[in-house]
């Protein structure tokens, strides 16, 4: 049994109201971490991301972006469930998500049990919105497992220009989705980043997309537990 605590939570929207995925450390009380889903929904992986976040101390909440669409999807990784995650990514805009990322944050400052500051972490497209979340929701750091898509629009990676906190990187070696020049790109782009000399990035060269899942054929234990020592060794300064 999780030492942590967790319940789902409505917080009201502009538009309606935002479900979310609320875990709590064993202490009670710690720093926040908004934790951004892959296109899969908050799902049983995503909700398992939180509980061990909120196991090394930090008081984390996971939005459920595509609510919208459909609220809590939880989706697998193949077939028709992958066809429906693609559609749902693809009806989310930019703006309707950092709408939410602000809602979830304001909640989670608001919280008795969050000390104050706050990272953000994300996957696939949590990764690619923690690196918006860096540079437009006021997080103090944040962390982008192979944010897809960065590179490829323009006006998003431009937002490298407007970060000022820390912000960490990790990238397969085997990821067709964000091949060796879009990661190119964003260290390009990060590299004259107010927060550059804040900057990390981390490459796992035998690990392909996907990596950190468990519940995902491309899992590689080697490559998931040394990016989750890395990035809580990078969120620790939220302490």
């Amino acid at each position: 049994m999780s030492p942590c605590t967790t319940r789902w939570t409505s917080l009201p929207a502009e538009d309606g109201l935002l479900d979310a995925f609320v875990a709590l450390p064993p202490a009670g009380r710690g720093p926040g971490l908004l934790l951004l889903q892959e296109i899969f929904g908050v799902n049983a992986h995503i909700r398992a991301v939180a509980e061990q976040y909120a196991q090394s101390g930090f008081v984390v909440i996971a939005p459920d972006l595509f609510r919208r669409q459909a609220t809590r999807v939880e989706l697998g990784y193949v077939g028709e469930d992958r066809e429906r995650a693609l559609t749902l990514m693809r009806g989310l805009s930019r703006e309707q998500a950092v709408a939410d990322m602000a809602v979830a944050l304001a909640a989670l400052r608001a919280m008795p049990e969050c000390t104050g500051r706050i990272g953000a972490l994300g996957y696939c497209m949590g990764g690619r919105l923690a690196f918006a979340a860096a540079a437009l929701c006021g997080v103090d750091a944040a962390v982008c497992y192979y944010g897809g898509g960065i590179a490829a629009q323009p006006d998003l990676v431009a937002l490298a220009g407007r970060i000022t906190v820390p912000v960490q990187f990790h990238h397969a070696g085997h990821d067709p989705s964000i091949p060796p020049d879009a990661v190119a790109a964003v260290r390009t782009a990060m590299a004259t980043a107010p927060a550059a000399a804040q900057t990390e990035f981390h490459d796992y060269p035998d690990a392909q997309h996907g990596f950190n899942c468990w519940a995902r054929a491309a899992h590689d234990p080697a490559s998931a537990v040394l990016a989750q020592g890395r990035s809580l060794v990078f969120l620790a300064a939220l302490f």
